[in-house]
């Protein structure tokens, strides 16, 4: 069983005939996704990309089994867009939208929480188990199976690393782009406590940025459970000029600890692979496997 999804996840995309939706969802059926349908309220009854339209989630999964959804639904409507896949029984949640309030997504993720799913994001590039499922917006063609799990907040270093891991002739067997908002649903914890359980990962890369505490609980927890599978760290923004808000809406230095430098060095004491730089992240997983 892959991470998230794989190629039997029934995956539904919300704001279907947008065209972001209709962008995004073409791409995917091209890659060989198993979209069984799409909701755009309204729409209902109708076929859009040869797929079936339904007004609700609800209504998709009752009619079509959908398990899993990606949502592309302007900001002022995702949080209800997040929790009525929550409600509807949907499992795994994939957000790209991005700009959500953050008063949003703090009652989306509670509720999230409380049904049981997993969320995805917001504003992030999404998931792919390459040459199964790519449930997002990444460049499918930079990704090739492998045992190598990436999980990583910025998107275009998720496509980064995964381009040199398959250049040193390896591949990955998920890659999860947690997003880089203040409030997301999976950590970078959470998705490496999942490769740390995948028998198809032997190797995990974990990409950071300044900014919050995430990287920081990853490497403890990665150390207290024993450090049972080798991790490649590297943090994005060291050169970034202090109080100086970045790109992620996640990513402002707070405190000492959520600085570059202090998170590299947490990482090391927990026996993760440290690179300076995101061009050494492929050499750095090569070495570390022909050991």
């Amino acid at each position: 069983m892959s991470v998230l999804v794989d190629k039997n996840s029934k995956i539904i995309v919300q704001g279907f005939t947008g065209s972001e939706g209709t962008f995004h969802s073409t791409q995917m059926i091209e890659y060989g996704t198993n979209i069984v349908g799409g909701v755009t309220p309204g729409k209902g009854g109708q076929t859009h990309l040869d797929k079936p339209v339904f007004n609700s989630v609800a209504e998709a999964v009752d009619k079509i089994g959908a398990d899993t959804s990606i949502i592309f639904v302007p900001p002022a409507f995702a949080a209800d867009a997040i929790m009525e896949a929550a409600e509807a029984g949907i499992k795994v949640i994939i957000a790209i939208t991005e700009g959500i309030p953050v008063n949003d997504m703090t009652k989306a993720f509670q509720y999230v929480k409380s049904k049981g799913s997993t969320l995805v994001g917001p504003n992030c590039p999404g998931v792919i188990t390459p040459g199964e499922a790519k449930v997002g917006i990444m460049p499918g063609f930079v990704f090739k199976r492998g045992k190598v799990g990436i999980v990583s907040k910025s998107g275009t270093l998720t496509y980064e690393a995964s381009d040199q891991v398959v250049s040193q002739g390896l591949g990955v067997s998920t890659a999860i782009g947690i997003g880089g908002d203040p409030i997301i649903g999976t950590t970078t914890k959470d998705a490496v406590e999942l490769f740390m359980n995948d028998d198809e990962t032997d190797c995990i890369v974990m990409i950071g940025e300044i900014g919050g505490q995430l990287e920081a609980d990853a490497a403890y927890w990665i150390k207290s459970s024993g450090n049972k599978k080798p991790v490649v760290g590297f943090i994005a923004g060291e050169t970034a000029p202090k109080g100086r808000t970045m790109g992620h809406a996640g990513a402002i230095v707070g405190g000492s600890n959520d600085t570059a430098e202090a998170k590299k060095r947490i990482m090391s004491e927990c026996g993760i692979h440290v690179v300076d730089s995101p061009a050494l992240i492929g050499s750095k997983v090569a070495e570390i496997l022909s050991k």
